[in-house]
């Protein structure tokens, strides 16, 4: 065995847009070995400007690009802070593989922008940065997303047994590894936290729902329901990927505009929606066989969206978060882009072409070395 240290910082700022994730994984043995993880809140009034980046908008470049250098800064601090509470000496990382902040994903036009300015991350960190993961599988034919089961695979596949892995960030979407027939597939099933998000922010000025209190004071409202499950995203089939510009909250406020309905019950159906979603894919695929679900994401901290999850889905056998499997779930993220850094310097696949629909596998990501001494 190589023992010599091959350290990498994965970065994942997600479409919940709610802060930084940030882990340092040693990949020497056969299983990822985290060394340490960090959170890390945006700047004063960072998430403020990234929200309207996300819809088409007035002097778009010059606000691009001020942000993707804001972005740059709040990574490197995140990944310094990091190493310092780690007490990791810089010299042992090979590499930051960083995710960057979606602002627009159209893969049905072939292109997916992440903004952050990794050259200037690389100069920050004085450690090679990878990024830009998403485009080359775009130049494949692919989606570019979803990335991360490919390191799903790797680190929870078994064989014999069928398992979903489910990442509920702001989109939802789902890994479904199936050890009986030896296949790997997946995709986005829809919103996760972001439809939920923006009710709170609009109802109440609140980032999130606690633990679900406000849907916990609300009725699910079944005509709602029916016109939100009417989204033509929901029929199409995989490969297939999403974002915040496909579900966004001005097309739930039009679904309600002939509707008398308070932000609790608007929130409870919204919660009810997005359970729906996921479990209607894992039904349809697992097809009354035996299987395990583990959740990742910060949908996982939502009890009620739990509850309603383990309703929709009473023969699943186990339904935890990945903590259960040996990851953290707030960090798989992060830690699948540590690894797929650790791909693109050995030079080896990063994307599964039954995930992304892409016609080959591929290294993806681009190489910003750091500054020479």
């Amino acid at each position: 065995m190589d023992n010599k240290p091959k350290y990498y910082i994965g970065i994942m700022s997600g479409t919940s847009m709610d802060g930084i994730d940030t882990a340092i994984v040693d990949f020497r043995g056969t299983h990822p070995k985290v060394i340490a993880t960090g959170e890390y809140n945006w700047p004063k009034g960072l998430e403020n400007k990234l929200h309207p980046l996300c819809m088409t908008g007035n002097d778009e470049i010059e606000r691009v690009g001020d942000i993707a250098n804001e972005l740059a800064c709040a990574y490197a601090s995140a990944v310094n802070d990091l190493l310092e509470t780690s007490k990791t000496d810089k010299s042992m990382i090979i590499a930051i593989g960083n995710h960057g902040q979606t602002i627009r994903h159209r893969p049905e036009r072939h292109f997916s922008i992440q903004i952050g300015n990794n050259a200037l991350l690389a100069a920050l960190t004085d450690i090679d940065t990878i990024g830009d993961f998403r485009a080359m599988d775009l130049a494949c034919g692919g989606q570019g997303a979803p990335l991360v089961p490919a390191f799903h695979r790797c680190v929870f596949g078994k064989e014999n047994e069928l398992r979903f892995i489910v990442n509920i960030g702001g989109i939802s979407n789902i890994t479904v590894l199936d050890g009986l027939n030896n296949k790997t597939f997946g995709f986005d099933t829809g919103p996760g936290n972001t439809l939920l998000d923006h009710n709170c922010r609009f109802f109440w000025q609140q980032n999130y729902d606690h633990n679900g209190e406000h849907a916990q004071a609300g009725y699910i409202n079944d005509e709602l329901l029916s016109r939100l499950l009417s989204h033509p995203y929901l029929a199409m089939q995989h490969p297939k990927s999403t974002g915040r510009e496909t579900f966004t909250y001005s097309w739930v406020q039009g679904l309600v505009e002939d509707m008398v309905i308070s932000g609790e019950d608007l929130q409870r159906t919204l919660t009810r929606y997005t359970a729906v979603t996921i479990a209607d894919q894992i039904g349809k695929i697992a097809g009354g066989r035996n299987f395990e679900t583990y959740i990742c994401g910060g949908g996982l901290r939502n009890s009620l969206l739990m509850e309603d999850l383990q309703q929709l889905l009473p023969n699943c056998s186990v339904f935890a978060g990945t903590d259960k499997l040996g990851v953290d779930p707030d960090f798989v993220e992060a830690i699948a882009f540590a690894w797929l850094a650790k791909q693109f310097v050995e030079r080896k696949p990063g994307n599964i072409p039954a995930v992304t629909g892409a016609s080959r596998q591929a290294v993806l990501g681009c190489l910003y070395p750091k500054p020479l001494d």
